[in-house]
């Protein structure tokens, strides 16, 4: 009775702190929602044990108290697959944001130069868009 007090107490716990960081805004909510997931199985093996005996018969598993943990290392196993694909994520776009950054930078620093040289009187010889008067048909 008292490993499921303290399994009870545990799950209890657990919830209420991924809800405290939820509203402190510590913690996303998608992420909160598997947290809460997890806090609620442990809610409900510690209050009703017989429950892993059963799941342990359904899948042919002959010592039903090693369910939990190779669940639990599955779930932790996804859990990092999860977390290395949105890393990768989000280095693919803060690479991006850099180059982009490199890409603006470069291009504010060409254009303080033309409006310093065209401040100064010497227009810039090195124009990309540069007008050619070219001659008429009819004159050559």
């Amino acid at each position: 009775m008292t490993s499921q007090l303290t399994s009870a107490a545990i799950g209890i716990l657990l919830a209420g702190a991924i809800l405290y960081l939820v509203r402190r805004d510590h913690m996303h909510g998608s992420y909160a929602l598997w947290w809460l997931a997890i806090a609620a199985a442990i809610l409900i093996l510690g209050v009703f044990p017989p429950v892993i005996d059963w799941l342990g018969q359904v899948s042919g598993i002959s010592y039903p108290p090693i369910l939990p943990i190779i669940v639990g290392i599955g779930m932790i196993l996804i859990r990092m697959l999860r977390t290395d694909i949105d890393r990768s994520r989000q280095e693919r776009q803060l690479r991006r944001l850099a180059q982009k950054l490199a890409i603006l930078e470069q291009e504010l620093g060409a254009a303080r130069r033309e409006a310093s040289n065209v401040a100064a009187g010497n227009p810039s010889r090195n124009r990309s868009a540069q007008v050619i008067p070219l001659p008429k048909s009819g004159d050559a």
